[in-house]
C-alpha cells in the first residue's frame, strides 16, 4: 500500500495509511445509496456496515442489542440470591475495585438498593495497604456483620479471600480474565470465564452489574412486584465502559449511546457536581467521560481516599457530592504532578533499556502504585510495545501494563504468575496488574518478554497513523460532525475517524499552556478551520508549526464541535502533521 499524500515519515516519524481501494470503493457505494455524506460512508465502510445495515447502525437500541443476561452463567443464580437477601431483609456488603468500572458498579447497585428501600455496606480496598480485589482479612470482617457480599469488579481469582468470608455468601460480578477453576461460592458471573463462550467478553462490570439488575427486575415482575428503573442507571454503565476502555461494539455501542443521554439530563448529583467542577459546559461526550470525568473519579483510588468515586456516584446529597467533586478534582491535580514525575524517570529508564524488543518496561523505588498503569499507557503509546511500569517498596513491587492490539498481556501476566515468577498478577488483553518479587524483577520481565515476543510484539516500528480520507477545510461544520458522530459513540475499538487535510496554510499558530498549540488554517479555497494540538511542545509538531514561515503543510486529525460564547463551530484535535 503507497503512503498516503506520500507522507512515508510525518513530524512524529510516522507513515500515513489510508483506505484501502476496496474501502474507497465500498464508501463510493454506500454514498451513492443511501446519499449520506461521503465521510460519513468512508467511516461505515471501515466498520463494515452495508447500505441495508447503515440506518439501524446508526440508532443502536438496547432493545435490539441487550443480551438475555441469562445467557451468562450463573447470572440466575445469582439474580435470585441477591432478591432473597432483598425479601429477607438481609445485610449486604458491596466490595468493589477502587477504578471508575469498580466505582460505577457500586454505585449500581446502591443506587438501585436505595431505590428498592433497602441499604448496602461499601467497602473499597486502599491501593497501596491492600491491593487489588478482595483480601482475606477484609472479606472475614465483612462476613461476621453480613449475610451477603457481592464483589464488583474484582474477584475471580481471589479463591482464598472468599473462601476467609466464613457465614457469609459471596457473589462476583466481574469481567477480568478467570483461571481454570473458580472460587467456591454462590455464584461468579463472568463474560470472560474459562467455560463462557466469549460473546460478551466486551462488557466492563458494570455492565455485568446492569445485566444482574435487569434478571433481578424480571423476576420481581413475575412475582408481582416492580423494580427499581433501570433506564435512569444507564449513565453509570457508561461512565464504566469509556472510563475502562471496553470496546465500543456491540451491545456498549447502545449502553453507552443512552447512556450519554442519560447523563445530560444531569439528573445524578455526584456526576452533576463532578462536571462543575470539571467546567463541562457542554452535552456529555464519550470524549469527556474517557478525559474528564474518568481521571477524576479514578484520582481517588490512585493516590487519595479509595472509596471516595463509588461514593460521590452513589451520593444523592448535594453538600457532600460537592465537598467530594472538589476532593477529587484536587486530587486529580496532584495526581498529574506525580505522574509527570514517575513518567520523566520511566522514559529515561526503558529508553537505557532499549526500546525495540517486545516488552519495554520500568521499575523504581517509590513510584507510586496509582500511577504506575498511567505512566505504562503512555510508554505503549509512544513505543508502539507493551509496557510495563512497576514501583519497587521493600521486596516487593507492584506494578501495571497497557498492551498492544493483538497482543494479550493479561493472559500472559497470569503464566507468569502461574509459573512463580509473580507473587500474583492478572487483568484482561490490554491491561494487567501485578505484584513481584524485587529479587524475581529481571527474571520476570526477560521471561514475559519471551511470551509476548511469541504473539508477534516488538516487530512493528512506530504505529502508522491511519487515515479514513481526505477532507477539504471549508467542508468541516458542526452539521457534518453531527452527521459522522451518530456512527459513534467512538472510543476503544472504535475510533473516531481520522481526516487528513492536505496542503494547507498555516495562518495562525499560538502557544497554549505549557506544551499545547492552538492553530489556525486554510487550503486557500474556502474558509479557515481551527485546530487545537494537544502536548504538541513534546513533539517536532509545535516547534514545525509555530515557526512555519510560510510552509504548507498535509494536517491529519479528528474533527470535533467547539461551543464558545453560544456559538457552535468546527474544530479539529490535531495529531500530526507533515510538509506538503
Amino acid at each position: 500500500m503507497s503512503d498516503f499524500l506520500n507522507v512515508s515519515a510525518s513530524l512524529t516519524g510516522r507513515r500515513w495509511v489510508g483506505p484501502s481501494e476496496d474501502m474507497i470503493r465500498a464508501a463510493d457505494a454506500l454514498a451513492q445509496q443511501t446519499g449520506f455524506p461521503k465521510a460519513l460512508c468512508d467511516l461505515l465502510a471501515r466498520r463494515g456496515v452495508s447500505a441495508e445495515e447503515a440506518e439501524s447502525f446508526l440508532a443502536p437500541t438496547l432493545k435490539d442489542l441487550l443480551p438475555d443476561p441469562q445467557s451468562l452463567i450463573d447470572m440466575g443464580t445469582a439474580a435470585n440470591r441477591f432478591l432473597t437477601a432483598l425479601i429477607k431483609r438481609q445485610k449486604i456488603a458491596v466490595f468493589a475495585d477502587y477504578d471508575v468500572d469498580g466505582g460505577s458498579s457500586a454505585a449500581l447497585l446502591l443506587t438501585w438498593l436505595r431505590e428498592a428501600g433497602h441499604t448496602a455496606t461499601l467497602y473499597v480496598p486502599d491501593r497501596i495497604d491492600e491491593g487489588y480485589g478482595p483480601n482475606d482479612d477484609a472479606m472475614a470482617m465483612l462476613a461476621r456483620d453480613h449475610d451477603l457480599i457481592v464483589c464488583v469488579d474484582c474477584g475471580t481469582l481471589s479463591h482464598g479471600p472468599i473462601a476467609a468470608a466464613k457465614g457469609a455468601d459471596v457473589i462476583v460480578l466481574d469481567h477480568h480474565l478467570g483461571g481454570e477453576t473458580l472460587p467456591d461460592c454462590v455464584a461468579v458471573v463472568n463474560p470472560n470465564r474459562q467455560d463462557e463462550t466469549g460473546d460478551l467478553a466486551h462488557l466492563c462490570a458494570a455492565a455485568v452489574v446492569f445485566l444482574m439488575l435487569v434478571e433481578v427486575n424480571r423476576q420481581m415482575r413475575e412475582s408481582g412486584t416492580r423494580g427499581p428503573d433501570l433506564m435512569a442507571m444507564l449513565d453509570l454503565v457508561a461512565l464504566a465502559t469509556v472510563a475502562d476502555v471496553a470496546p465500543l461494539i456491540g451491545v456498549n455501542r447502545a449502553l453507552v449511546r443512552q447512556g450519554l443521554r442519560v447523563m445530560a439530563g444531569r439528573h445524578r448529583t455526584g456526576l452533576r457536581a463532578l462536571a462543575d467542577v470539571a467546567r463541562m459546559d457542554n452535552a456529555p461526550t464519550s470524549y469527556a467521560l474517557g478525559f474528564v470525568l474518568g481521571p477524576r473519579i479514578n484520582a481517588g483510588g490512585r493516590i487519595g481516599q479509595a472509596d471516595l468515586g463509588a461514593r460521590l456516584l452513589s451520593t444523592d446529597n448535594e453538600h457532600e457530592a460537592r465537598a467530594m467533586a472538589e476532593r477529587l478534582d484536587a486530587l486529580n491535580s496532584e495526581r498529574r504532578d506525580v505522574e509527570n514525575a514517575v513518567r520523566e524517570a520511566a522514559i529515561a529508564q526503558a529508553e537505557e533499556r532499549g526500546l525495540d524488543g517486545p516488552l519495554v518496561w520500568a521499575a523504581g523505588e517509590g513510584w507510586h502504585p496509582g500511577v504506575v498503569g498511567i505512566v505504562a499507557s503512555r510508554l505503549k503509546e509512544s513505543t508502539n510495545r507493551p509496557a510495563i511500569v512497576i514501583g519497587l517498596e521493600g521486596d516487593e513491587g507492584k506494578g501495571s501494563g497497557r498492551s498492544v492490539t493483538g497482543v494479550d498481556l493479561g493472559a500472559s501476566i497470569q503464566r507468569l504468575a502461574a509459573e512463580g515468577l509473580l507473587v500474583k498478577g492478572g487483568g484482561h488483553k490490554m491491561a494487567a496488574g501485578l505484584t513481584v518479587r524485587r529479587d524475581q524483577l529481571e527474571p520476570a520481565m526477560a521471561r514475559l518478554s519471551e511470551l509476548l515476543a511469541r504473539q508477534g510484539a516488538g516487530t512493528a516500528g512506530p504505529a502508522d497513523l491511519k487515515l479514513d480520507s481526505m477532507l477539504m477545510p471549508g467542508a468541516a461544520d458542526p452539521d457534518l460532525i453531527e452527521r459522522i458522530e451518530a456512527a459513534g459513540p467512538f472510543g476503544a475499538a472504535a475510533p473516531a475517524p481520522r481526516f487528513a487535510f492536505p496542503d494547507c496554510a498555516i495562518h495562525f499558530a499560538r502557544r497554549v499552556g505549557e506544551n499545547h498549540l492552538k492553530v489556525t488554517f486554510s487550503d486557500g479555497h474556502g474558509p479557515r478551520l481551527d485546530a487545537i494540538c494537544f502536548g504538541a511542545f513534546d513533539s517536532p509538531i509545535g516547534p514545525a508549526l509555530e515557526k512555519h514561515a510560510g510552509a504548507r503543510f498535509h494536517l491529519a486529525g479528528r474533527l470535533e464541535i467547539n461551543t464558545w460564547g453560544g456559538k457552535r463551530s468546527a474544530q479539529v484535535r490535531l495529531e500530526d502533521a507533515a510538509e506538503s
